[in-house]
């Protein structure tokens, strides 16, 4: 049984917990407060658990030539790198007033903390969970220094290697246990043939204490799906309003009538899962009942007869007999009765020889 710890107060992950489901809102709000807080809306209303954005302290995420640098593409808020970003980073106190919104509406809150200044602020704020980016998933220090902070993390597995994933466990573990790993390539879109939802069972195989879960940057649902049906426990998928507004992640999105529908069929999944005991269901009596088969006896069988194969049918029968699977424990016995063609067969029709 994978690790189970509590992600967010009274939310548990691992097990046989429900899916952890994470709208990551990230910087899909056009810069725009009130978008954001109508896309967190859309995240509670669709089912998700967490509202998710992205917090960066620009100078210290960057250095000055990569906020200096020009950017000329379709998707630039401004004429520089940094004059892009700082148009789309919300201050402390929208921050605050967007955790606050969250906390009204019921659905938990976080953001990933894109550098350490970030992180900071995240902890201030008291976010239930730190959510790593693939981007610092190698950078161990920065690591080391969240977790210690205390609050459970998740840690995305974009452009890292089964090597630099040892490492990191390695360095999170020894000071915090609540920690777990998601699958994900960090392409956008993503094409199916680059998803590997199996490096998921590498990372169990590998670290079987925490629990494993996929963040997706694919178009539509199905692979999340999929995610889900092979066991993940978080999963992450970017959300918007609309996928055709200007930004890099809007294709790779979810609308919100995707977002609901994902969730749905996520929890159809999760209530198929059922029992690790495979046995006769209740729901399946009414059709053995009508068409299980039973032991009948092939010809006519006179009293005192040793039955052997030669004897013993197998038919859908009234009223029921022996089961087919246990027909081996008729033979050799001697029955006590005259029993007819097509008759069903029991053990209290027979005693031992």
């Amino acid at each position: 049984m994978p690790l189970e710890f509590e992600l967010a107060p009274g939310r548990k992950i691992g097990g046989d917990n429900p899916c952890f489901i994470i709208a990551e809102i990230g910087q899909n709000h056009q810069g725009d407060i009130e978008i954001a807080k109508q896309l967190i809306k859309v995240a509670k209303e669709a089912g998700a658990d967490c509202a998710k954005f992205q917090k960066s302290e620009l100078d210290f995420k960057f250095n000055k030539a990569a906020l200096a640098k020009p950017y000329t593409s379709k998707h630039s808020w401004g004429k520089t790198y940094g004059e892009h970003k700082r148009f789309l980073e919300f201050s402390h106190d929208q921050y605050r007033q967007l955790k606050a919104y969250a906390e009204e509406l019921g659905i938990f809150f976080t953001a990933s903390g894109m550098d350490e200044a970030a992180q900071e602020f995240l902890d201030e704020l008291n976010v239930p969970f730190f959510k790593i980016g693939s981007g610092d998933t190698n950078n161990l220090k920065f690591l080391a220094k969240s977790a210690k902070m205390g609050r459970p993390m998740i840690i995305s597995s974009g452009m890292q290697t089964l090597e630099t994933m040892k490492k990191v466990y390695k360095t999170v573990k020894p000071f915090n246990e609540n920690f777990c790993f998601l699958q994900c390539t960090s392409a956008y879109p993503l094409a199916p043939e680059d998803v590997h939802l199996r490096t998921m069972d590498v990372y169990r195989k590998e670290f079987p204490d925490i629990p494993v879960g996929y963040s997706g940057h694919e178009s539509g649902m199905t692979i999340t799906i999929a995610a889900v049906a092979m066991g993940a426990k978080v999963v992450e998928r970017h959300i918007t309003m609309d996928k055709s507004w200007k930004g890099n992640d809007h294709e790779a999105s979810l609308e919100p009538d995707e977002l609901t529908d994902l969730i749905k069929q996520i929890r159809i999944v999760e209530r198929s899962f059922g029992s690790l005991v495979k046995e006769m269901r209740e729901c399946e009596l009414p059709t053995y009942n009508k068409l299980g088969k039973s032991v009948v006896a092939a010809k006519d069988i006179p009293a005192g007869t040793i039955i052997s194969e030669e004897h013993l049918g197998v038919k859908v029968a009234i009223p029921k007999g022996h089961a087919p699977e246990n027909r081996s424990e008729l033979l050799g016995k001697r029955s006590k009765r005259t029993i007819e063609y097509d008759e069903s067969i029991n053990l209290e029709d027979l005693v031992n020889e």
